[in-house]
């Protein structure tokens, strides 16, 4: 083939495909994949000892490679960024900022869109707990509210 750096080459492949799961959800192989490693907080799982080499390349560039540190998020309409888990506000994601209210919430996969819709003013169905909350956490709650007040949504943007 005439390629003579292989290792970047590898990486550069590897690195496309990390690009595809953020992005091509909607595709046969993503439903494979998802199968196959499981989904959690809205994202394909690194899996267990038995995965693949290939998958385990994919998760640790994902994770740790260059990827991880260069490629950020355009969001507008927010239905494609998840509420808890992705940086979205506040350069930070809610689950590393508010991380009692994450563990509480019984919403965590949800898309920033949807939360919206739900509502996340004082008396929204966005704040649903899996027990009733101590007034340090309602404390938390105030604060998430404070930062996210100013949010508006561009719906006539999509995600990218």
């Amino acid at each position: 083939m005439g390629v003579r750096r292989i290792r970047e080459f590898n990486c550069a492949l590897l690195e496309k495909w990390c690009w595809r799961l953020l992005v091509d959800r909607d595709n046969l192989w993503f439903r494979v994949l998802s199968a196959r490693y499981s989904v959690k907080d809205g994202r394909l799982c690194e899996g267990g000892r038995d995965v693949s080499v290939w998958w385990r390349d994919i998760c640790t560039l994902r994770a740790h490679g260059w990827f991880h540190g260069h490629v950020s998020r355009s969001v507008g309409d927010d239905k494609n960024t998840l509420f808890g888990t992705d940086v979205w506000v506040g350069g930070v994601s809610l689950r590393d900022r508010f991380n009692r209210l994450y563990d509480l919430s019984m919403l965590k996969e949800k898309s920033v869109f949807s939360m919206c819709t739900l509502g996340w003013g004082n008396e929204g169905a966005t704040w649903s707990w899996r027990r009733r909350l101590f007034a340090w956490e309602d404390g938390l709650v105030g604060e998430l509210r404070l930062l996210l007040q100013n949010v508006t949504l561009q719906v006539t943007k999509e995600d990218r």
